[in-house]
């Protein structure tokens, strides 16, 4: 407490009149007073901090032929006699993994283009598996399917190592154009074997660049836009390479 005894009569009355209020108080209470208010704003600071964000919603991409239009892009119709003709007849075909994807690709952000030369992620949405995993799955398929035999990502079992064609793939780039309303993939690969030495008989290189219209219905590319301009580029570039050989 805060003794009256101990206020000088020097003061003024409106000073004494002030600290006679006080001396009602104690120090403690008087202390507890801000002490309280900075609780308050802790608790305040704390429950925003720890409000969850909500929920990514995780984008993956699909092995079937994608579609333009609504309908599913054409395919090579192989029946079973003629797949195992073929299987017999066509060369077989390893795609050697890894897959070389450029660096700003080795996360699971769905990037879009901010500025000229900038990439910001999609907010909310992500990638459900890397790309290094998600493009070579998806090329081995649509490879297979365009040509009507099986292609591997490992070296097929039963086979020689040199009955085997080894086909090496770059993606040098796969980003939204500066504009946004495209998707642009470009690619180099090579097709060795068999029975071929890399050393006298190098591999002849190929390259492919490939824009994708992406559908933003009048605005900005959603996620599910951009996942199909994704898909349906990986299946323009397997159709390059199917038709080189």
């Amino acid at each position: 407490m805060v003794a009256t005894s101990m206020i000088p009569a020097t003061l003024s009355l409106a000073r004494r009149s002030a600290l006679t209020g006080l001396a009602g108080t104690s120090i403690v209470a008087l202390m507890r007073m801000p002490l309280l208010v900075l609780l308050a704003v802790l608790v305040l600071t704390l429950s925003a901090c720890g409000t969850p964000a909500p929920p990514s919603r995780l984008h993956r991409l699909s092995t079937a032929p994608p579609a333009v239009a609504g309908a599913p892009l054409a395919s090579p119709s192989v029946t079973p006699d003629a797949a195992s003709s073929a299987s017999s007849t066509a060369a077989i075909w390893q795609l050697v993994t890894p897959v070389s994807l450029p660096q700003y690709l080795d996360r699971d952000a769905l990037l879009t283009t901010r500025g000229t030369g900038g990439l910001q992620p999609l907010a909310g949405d992500r990638w459900a598996e890397p790309l290094r995993d998600a493009v070579p799955r998806v090329l081995v398929a649509d490879l297979g399917r365009l040509r009507g035999v099986p292609v591997w990502s490992t070296p097929p079992p039963g086979s020689a190592a040199a009955s085997v064609r080894q086909l090496r793939v770059e993606l040098t780039a796969f980003e939204v154009s500066a504009g946004g309303d495209a998707l642009q993939l470009q690619a180099r690969w090579s097709l060795s074997g068999p029975g071929t030495n890399p050393l006298s008989q190098p591999p002849q290189l190929q390259q492919a660049t490939i824009d994708v219209p992406i559908d933003s219905k009048g605005g900005a590319a959603g996620a599910d836009a951009l996942v199909a301009a994704h898909r349906l580029a990986l299946w323009r570039l397997a159709e390059r390479i199917a038709a080189a050989r």
